[in-house]
């Protein structure tokens, strides 16, 4: 990932005054780019405050088609804003859909299921399924004491998910 103020500017330019049509373009042309530093919280933020689903649409296709390692640090950093959770439950789909390692970012994620909704800890325990078998047995010990301090405190529906990622943890 490359730091270019120039691009971000140019984006944040078009993200906050530009037509749809002209939003969903820019979007798209990403894909072609390189990718820059800032770019994903530029979008990340965009999609919390518009109600243009088009624009939405143009924002979860592009971060599910991820393809550079390199930005999935920047979208852990999206996933520890407080956003609405439709946003936090696209960014964390992005993960597993995107296909990108997020193993190095386990934490994030079960702390993202834990102070979630059910939604977003769906999500959450996707991007772990997918990543478990690159996880120490260690870290797969570490994590399930983690997420026991947290027994009893969910909704039914949410306790239910929470033995299923204590499953595949174990």
């Amino acid at each position: 990932m490359i730091q270019s103020d120039k691009k971000l500017k140019e984006l944040k330019a078009i993200l906050s005054g530009a037509e749809s049509p002209v939003i969903r373009a820019a979007i798209k042309s990403l894909r072609d780019e390189e990718p820059f530093e800032g770019a994903i919280g530029l979008l990340a933020g965009l999609y919390d405050v518009t109600e243009d689903i088009s624009v939405q649409n143009a924002i979860r296709d592009f971060l599910n088609d991820l393809k550079d390692q390199s930005v999935s640090t920047e979208v852990i950093q999206e996933i520890r804003k407080p956003f609405r959770q439709e946003t936090l439950s696209m960014l964390v789909s992005s993960c597993w859909q995107s296909r990108l390692d997020y193993s190095e970012f386990s934490d994030d994620i079960i702390n993202t299921f834990l102070t979630s909704d059910y939604i977003v800890a769906l999500e959450c325990l996707t991007v772990i399924e997918e990543s478990a078998f690159r996880l120490s047995r260690e870290k797969k010990n570490e994590m399930i004491e983690y997420i026991g301090k947290y027994a009893g405190k969910f909704s039914s529906e949410k306790e239910d998910l929470t033995k299923e990622l204590i499953y595949i943890l174990r």
